[in-house]
């Protein structure tokens, strides 16, 4: 069976910019959609399962801010925004509405075709987890279990759906359990870069942890503690 092509949207107002997007994501064989303006590319995103989104900041009318804030109601699609130099406080803003990467224009094609590829690798589930195989890159906690392998979560024997950072954030808080970090640590760590940010980006995805998590129990939201004055950590409750 032929395996299929994921999946990706670019959007941008700009046809060049879209058209070069294009040309160099089609060699790697991935499907392309284009949107020109906010409320079309939303349309489109909720519409279909996109593996991937390209999405310009500064875009006509629903700028790509909103864009995500609305997909992230529904969808935990990937998405990397597309800003302008400058834009340091909008990328802030980016990663509190749930961002995944942003790529700085003007940029190399063959760096999005890069970071695409690194995106949608650490979003995709392994296929070969379909079958009875046995993997050891597992955290299993009351309530919890994070297979690593698969990129894949499960709350009470429930999977529940996380955008790469969501993942990523989770995925490292619960490597080293009891644990607390700082949020400049996860900035820097979590977001692979020096990121002289608003420390607000880390509360915000902790929140959106904690709501997705207490969807299916409780148990598991409170496990995400926060340290006042100091950041957060996985708390695991000890056995008596």
């Amino acid at each position: 069976m032929e395996e299929k092509k994921p999946a990706i949207l670019v959007v941008d107002d700009e046809e060049r910019i879209r058209r070069l997007l294009r040309m160099y994501l089609e060699r790697e064989y991935y499907q392309i959609d284009e949107a020109g303006d906010g409320e079309t590319a939303l349309q489109m995103a909720l519409k279909k399962d996109y593996d991937l989104i390209v999405l310009d900041l500064m875009l006509p009318g629903m700028d790509g801010i909103e864009v995500c804030e609305k997909l992230r109601e529904i969808k935990s699609t990937p998405v990397i925004m597309l800003t302008a130099k400058g834009e340091e406080a909008n990328r802030v803003q980016g990663f509190e509405v749930g961002t995944d990467d942003y790529i700085v224009k003007p940029f190399s094609p063959r760096e999005v075709v890069l970071r695409v590829k690194a995106l949608l690798r650490r979003s995709s589930k392994t296929r070969f987890l379909e079958t009875e195989t046995t993997t050891k890159n597992v955290i299993v906690f009351p309530h919890l279990t994070i297979d690593h392998d698969a990129h894949r979560v499960t709350v009470d024997n429930h999977e529940v759906s996380l955008t790469p950072k969501e993942y990523d954030l989770l995925y490292y808080l619960a490597q080293n359990p009891d644990k607390v970090f700082t949020r400049e640590q996860l900035l820097k760590d979590v977001w692979n870069y020096e990121f002289f940010g608003d420390l607000r980006t880390v509360d915000t995805h902790v929140k959106r942890l904690r709501e997705k998590l207490n969807k299916v129990s409780e148990e598991a939201a409170n496990m995400i503690v926060t340290v006042w004055g100091i950041g957060y950590k996985i708390e695991v409750e000890k056995e008596e």
